[in-house]
């Protein structure tokens, strides 16, 4: 196998095929080579890279490639300026899906070195892991350790007293009743009588001593008046 490696494609070639089948194109150029027409502020850094395409949000009406480099008009600071950017002052074309090429013979020296100085990058350590707790087995409690528990737990309580049955009872006491002794019903309780109620009327002519019906006339030929009813009762026809 031969060790002579393919030549790279044009980077025009590669800059048509992009801008064709993807929505937009990352451009990395050094801003510092000769021919570059970019805001003043991007001159002094080695690296810049701008975003361009055919099918953007943001329409990029005069993009232009052709044989010398690419020219558009883009946005800085919402300020529109016009670019130029010669293929010499270009070393990378991409993709938004990271697909594109790199001419090496262009990188920058500078920012070569930077990237060959920085620190290979380890891959994050599993944490270790934490050792077990072992467990050991419990002795069955020995009948001494039992004896001592009971002990312990007949100190803790308080020691109770008998009372006797006729001994008198201190102030908000219950007197104490018989566990075995027999429980008596409680006799029913006859409900009061409820007496009838009677109107405001009524009892103000109660009061005047009128029953407010008609004194009853006597008969004609009847021998003696009628006597009167009392003023608590009342006719029913």
């Amino acid at each position: 196998m031969s060790d002579v490696q393919r030549p790279l494609p044009p980077k025009k070639d590669v800059a048509l095929a992009l801008l064709e089948r993807e929505p937009s194109v990352f451009i990395h150029l050094d801003p510092r080579r000769p021919g570059v027409s970019v805001p003043k502020w991007f001159t002094g850094q080695p690296q810049l890279i701008l975003q361009v395409g055919m099918n953007m949000a943001i329409a990029i009406p005069d993009l232009k490639v052709d044989d010398e480099g690419i020219s558009c008009t883009l946005s800085f600071n919402r300020a529109p300026f016009w670019c130029r950017l010669p293929w010499h002052a270009i070393w990378a074309l991409v993709s938004e899906d990271q697909r594109g090429m790199v001419w090496p013979e262009d990188i920058p020296a500078d920012l070569a070195a930077q990237k060959q100085q920085r620190p290979g990058v380890t891959p994050p350590q599993k944490p270790a892991k934490r050792p077990r707790p072992r467990l050991a087995a419990v002795a069955p409690p020995s009948g001494d350790d039992e004896r001592s528990d009971e002990a312990a737990d007949k100190a803790r309580r308080p020691d109770l007293e008998a009372v006797e049955a006729g001994e008198r009872l201190g102030a908000g006491e219950a007197p104490a009743r018989d566990a075995g002794a027999p429980v008596r019903p409680l006799a029913p309780v006859p409900a009061p009588a409820l007496a009838p109620v009677r109107s405001a009327d009524e009892r103000e002519d109660d009061e005047s001593g009128a029953s407010g019906e008609p004194e009853p006339k006597p008969r004609q030929g009847a021998g003696k008046p009628k006597r009167e009813l009392p003023p608590y009762l009342r006719v029913i026809k």
